[in-house]
């Protein structure tokens, strides 16, 4: 049986509630261990006081007060004594499984993660946390651990601010109570429903007290009697049977009035129940049998749970009943038929028939599973998120969330945090160790990262990342330091291939890549094609014939241009044989001053144009675009480009 957690006083200490368990409980016990525990915890908690008004080590004591109720084993005892020895510093993760093995471990984790979670920084959504509930506990001593931890939260509210009753009410209410019921144990449920609900929903609480009065003044206290006469009659059938009263709890009438868009509590049906509790199966059928024979039942309001359990695991027949005997005309009874075992299971779930002895490694995995799929279902209107398995919640060393896909490293951890942290990412400590950089996290894992003064990524940590977006913001980081090399080797790579076929040279505004397939390029995408090529992302040869400027003399594909223009008796000569055409300019005709100083200009066109020194147009024109130009004799001119002919 498990312990009646009314057996325990709250003024018991530690070593009489271990002895309680000791004497009460049919799970074995290390007495010493727990004891060792008990002492360790003591001596790193001392007096440090809780957030809510008591000392950590009363904290942990009142939820394990709550937690013997489910005849806790001893890794879970230890775990909820030592629970908050990571936020104390006394000691880490890896320490805690070298002192008292993995399990205890994996449920200290999965708590410190939930409840930086909800209670200290909630920052995430609804779903959010559902599916942290999912990622951490396939264990079911975690999720008994963290009712009862949210349960002594509540019986501390008066000791908290208004803000923070309220926000551990609103969690109870949209997530400790609905997994409570998921998974089957109502007692814990109604406990907490019932010290939430007036806080969360004050007027409502009391409208539906008022109206609860109003009943009792009206009909009286009938239960009582009704559950005589039908224990009576049940015997008269030969079925031996307890009968309990039950009235439907104020959180739940709240609910299922908003729900069916009710305002009166007593158009509920099953506001009033009684409780059938008979030896076996068999006999929950002739109960139900017997029941609808004293009664008239409603149509619609049958339900064979025993046939078909609910996916909680939940079995009992729920039938309704008008003018059953000792019951006041008019008002409906809903009788609830079960055996003593689905009685347990229905107040304590999963909790009623968990394995903590050896060899029940298959019991465990068909509780997981049920876990599992328990909860997988949405919690409140939100719909289930998709990929649950596909995400991990790890901490940081102050406490805060983190979210990330399975398999990430402590790499991504860093980027995720902040880029430069990625970037100057040195080393790394999970739960306290040292570990690679490429170590798998997990859930639960509390990450410390190490890091050099400045930035030193390696190109290597592209294919350790697991994160999309930590690898771009590497890509992006290696990108730009590169740029500037990637940027001299494109230009000389593309200027190698003008020269090749004789074709106009960059200048430093690079015009000839102004027009790409007759579209304007601004000066920064015109170095991210040279970039590309500096690269090898670009074939320098292929992309010739995508300028614009340079289709035409393409398609020509001269032997060599000029590089000189004749005169009347003079040519005007660039120096240095540039392979690029030569014109005179038509502003200041040089050609009509011959002798006259002279100097040449690049243009965005790609040729050289003869300016005469003096032109006012020279006053706007970049000096990096500026060639020397000088005037030969033009027969010895000639007579050069007699003896060279392939000079022109």
């Amino acid at each position: 049986m498990l312990i009646d957690q009314r057996t325990i006083a709250p003024s018991q200490t530690a070593f009489d509630m271990l002895m309680t368990i000791r004497s009460r409980a049919s799970v074995p016990t290390d007495i010493e261990r727990l004891r060792e525990a008990y002492a360790f915890a003591d001596s790193h908690y001392g007096n440090t006081m809780h957030w809510t008004k008591e000392t950590v080590m009363d904290h942990c004591l009142g939820i394990l007060r709550t937690l013997l109720q489910f005849e806790p084993d001893d890794d879970t005892i230890i775990a909820c004594l030592l629970h908050h020895t990571i936020d104390a510093g006394a000691c880490t993760l890896a320490e805690l499984e070298r002192r008292y093995g993995t399990a205890v471990r994996n449920m200290i984790s999965g708590e410190n993660l939930l409840s930086h979670a909800t209670v200290k920084n909630r920052r995430m959504s609804l779903e959010q946390l559902r599916l942290m509930f999912l990622k951490v506990s396939g264990d079911a001593r975690l999720i008994l651990l963290l009712l009862s931890q949210q349960y002594h939260l509540l019986e501390r509210l008066d000791a908290m601010s208004s803000e923070d009753r309220k926000r551990i009410c609103r969690d109870t209410l949209q997530i400790y109570s609905p997994v409570a019921a998921r998974l089957g144990i109502y007692t814990l449920k109604h406990q907490m429903e019932a010290r939430a609900f007036p806080v969360m929903y004050p007027v409502d609480a009391t409208h539906i007290a008022e109206q609860l009065e109003n009943m009792h003044a009206k009909h009286g206290q009938f239960l009582q009697l009704a559950s005589t006469l039908l224990m009576k009659d049940l015997a008269l059938a030969g079925i031996l049977a307890r009968v309990q009263i039950r009235e439907k709890q104020p959180y739940s009438i709240f609910h299922k009035m908003q729900l069916k868009s009710l305002s009166q509590v007593e158009d509920l049906y099953d506001l009033f129940a009684l409780r059938v509790i008979v030896s076996d199966e068999s006999e929950c059928y002739q109960a139900l049998g017997v029941l609808h024979r004293l009664g008239h039942p409603v149509a619609g309001r049958f339900k064979d749970y025993i046939a078909f359990p609910k996916p909680n695991g939940y079995k009992s027949l729920h039938t309704t009943l008008a003018q059953l005997p000792g019951v006041p005309e008019g008002v409906f009874i809903e009788v609830q038929i079960r055996t003593v075992a689905m009685q347990r299971e229905a107040e304590y779930g999963i909790a009623a028939h968990w394995s903590y002895k050896e060899g029940g490694t298959a019991e465990h995995a068909l509780q997981r599973a049920q876990i599992q799929r328990a909860l997988t279902q949405p919690i409140g209107d939100n719909p289930a998120l998709d990929s649950t398995n596909s995400r991990i919640f790890v901490l940081t060393p102050h406490g805060d969330v983190i979210q990330l896909p399975e398999g990430a490293t402590p790499l991504d951890f860093a980027f995720h945090v902040h880029t430069t942290l990625g970037l100057s990412f040195k080393g790394a400590k999970v739960n306290g160790n040292i570990v690679p950089i490429d170590h798998i996290l997990e859930n639960g894992d509390i990450i410390e990262i190490l890091k050099h003064p400045d930035p030193r990524p390696s190109p290597q940590w592209i294919t350790l990342l697991r994160t999309a977006s930590a690898r771009s913001r590497l890509k992006h980081y290696l990108h730009s330091q590169e740029r500037p090399m990637h940027l001299a080797i494109g230009r000389d790579a593309l200027n190698e291939e003008l020269q090749k076929h004789h074709l106009p040279l960059l200048d430093t505004d690079l015009s000839l890549l102004r027009l790409v397939d007759h579209e304007s390029r601004t000066m920064s995408e015109r170095e991210d094609l040279l970039v590309r090529i500096g690269q090898g992302m670009q074939n320098v040869s292929s992309f010739l014939p995508h300028l614009t400027l340079l289709k035409d003399r393409l398609q020509e594909r001269p032997q060599r241009p000029a590089v000189f223009v004749r005169g009347t008796s003079l040519i005007a000569k660039v120096d240095g044989n540039i392979p690029m055409p030569v014109l005179f300019a038509k502003c200041c005709k040089p050609d009509s001053s011959e002798g006259s100083p002279v100097i040449g200009v690049i243009s965005r066109t790609g040729d050289i144009r003869v300016h005469l020194t003096g032109c006012k147009m020279l006053k706007n024109v970049n000096p990096a675009r500026k060639i020397g130009v000088k005037w030969t004799n033009r027969a010895e001119a000639l007579k050069s480009e007699n003896r060279n002919p392939k000079s022109e």
